[in-house]
């Protein structure tokens, strides 16, 4: 039997992300606030295209969505063309945005109230995995909702796990990016040291690979810093100042000193105002690196 499925935003990740379902067999509709990316989905892998959240959502059994934030979230699901409208009883929304535990918890109550589940669920991996169908997923929500999804989430993911109830998925990733920003901001000095010293750079970090400085985001992105060579439209640094803001805003309600990540929060807002937030988040390199001159 084909299951008709929804994804809801079909960006640099959500596009992947809905390719993978209707890959694996699904009846994919998708909505997009863009018509013309949704349409170009439809072109390039089947399904259909729908205008609202709503119409995608009619008869769907899983509602996936990868939009944005708190706000974002709450008019795909809660809009007066949201998700929720036409869900029916026992449904799933899987929402990969990555936004506040509060507008999770919120939404989640909102769900319950119309016998459906929500589930917060933000994915690690950024565009490769997403390419790959290999994202790691941390999922805030109840046990039931969980199992009702896993079966389209494996078409996407290489985990996915319930971490806690709702609003946790959420945290969970707060705790993701504080550590992927630190590990940013470590290469970022390193590549700069290594070139102002003198050492050869290929060689260097080609030694460092193989030992305890190795990371995802090592062997994913030193290459590119190295060469200088950096997108300048995957739009990382500004994502990740949003991010870390939303991790220093629970920080400060759990009442945490997070001082590291407060800084580096600090050196992304400086990366943006020097013109380059729409770049990769290896753009933090830039602030030291003598091959840009501090303009945009």
């Amino acid at each position: 039997m084909v299951d008709k499925v929804a994804f809801i935003g079909i960006g640099r990740m959500g596009g992947p992300m809905a390719r993978h379902l209707a890959d694996a067999g699904h009846d994919v509709t998708v909505h997009d606030i863009a018509p013309e990316k949704a349409d170009a989905f439809v072109a390039a892998h089947g399904g259909r295209a729908a205008r609202t959240a709503a119409e995608a959502a009619d008869g769907a059994v899983y509602i996936a969505a990868c939009v944005g934030g708190d706000d974002e979230s709450r008019e795909a699901t809660q809009g007066p063309a949201g998700a929720f409208r036409t869900m029916s009883e026992g449904a799933v929304f899987v929402d990969h945005d990555t936004m506040t535990a509060r507008a999770a918890r919120a939404s989640a109550e909102a769900a319950a109230e119309r016998g459906i589940y929500y589930l917060d669920a933000p994915v690690s991996g950024a565009e490769e995995l997403a390419d790959a169908g290999e994202l790691a997923v941390m999922i805030g929500g109840a046990e039931a909702g969980v199992a009702a999804a896993r079966p389209y989430l494996v078409a996407y993911s290489r985990t996915a796990e319930r971490v806690g109830p709702s609003g946790h998925g959420q945290l969970a990733k707060m705790v993701n990016q504080i550590l992927i920003s630190a590990t940013m901001q470590g290469l970022a000095e390193g590549v700069a040291f290594a070139r102002a010293s003198g050492l050869d750079l290929d060689k260097a970090f080609s030694l460092l690979a193989e030992g305890s400085a190795q990371s995802w985001w090592f062997d994913h992105r030193i290459r590119r810093m190295i060469d200088g060579d950096l997108d300048p439209a995957d739009g990382g640094i500004d994502s990740l100042m949003i991010h870390l803001g939303l991790c220093l805003d629970e920080a400060r309600r759990f009442g945490v000193a997070l001082p590291v990540t407060a800084l580096i929060a600090q050196f992304n807002t400086a990366v943006h105002a020097r013109g380059r937030g729409a770049w990769e988040s290896p753009a933090l390199m830039t602030l030291w690196d003598d091959r840009y001159d501090g303009s945009g």
